[in-house]
């Protein structure tokens, strides 16, 4: 059995890790060419996409522009480190042992409109891409239609 999770849009990348291990997002040349598409995306445009304020725009405008497609623990952090909504605080995640991390990395995937798939110990950069953004793409109209059944194959194996 496996747990999705939808991602939160509250992020933290400066409190202190509660685990050490990390993973390589196994989509991540599929990240990488969506950056491609959204580094061309104004501040103005990305603001009209996504509906949200210019400074938020604007922060999403530099986190494109610097995506870098090597993920390291200095510009990554793993995904459920890195989430801080509702359900990742209900979690009290500092509470866990190695064991616990070990048992959500087998049974836990959460659904990302940059990154598709992501395991809990998965590195991720900072992000807002929300998979009903209707951000038209080389492979189509949507975020859906990019990712086509890449996601649902990969949650089947």
């Amino acid at each position: 059995m496996l747990v999705l999770l939808s991602p939160a849009k509250s992020l933290d990348y400066s409190s202190p890790l509660l685990s050490q291990r990390a993973t390589q997002p196994r989509l991540a040349s599929d990240s990488a060419e969506l950056i491609r598409e959204l580094k061309a995306l104004s501040e103005r445009d990305i603001a009209a996409l996504m509906s949200i304020s210019e400074k938020l725009a604007a922060l999403n405008h530099e986190r494109f522009q610097t995506y870098e497609t090597d993920f390291t623990k200095e510009n990554s952090r793993p995904a459920i480190l890195a989430f801080t909504g509702d359900v990742y605080q209900g979690m009290t995640l500092s509470e866990w042992s190695a064991a616990d991390f070990s048992t959500a990395q087998k049974r836990m995937r959460i659904l990302s409109g940059l990154y598709g798939v992501l395991r809990p110990l998965d590195l991720m950069q900072p992000y807002r891409l929300e998979m009903g953004t209707k951000f038209s793409n080389t492979r189509g109209k949507n975020l859906y239609e990019f990712w086509g059944d890449i996601i649902t194959d990969l949650l089947n194996k």
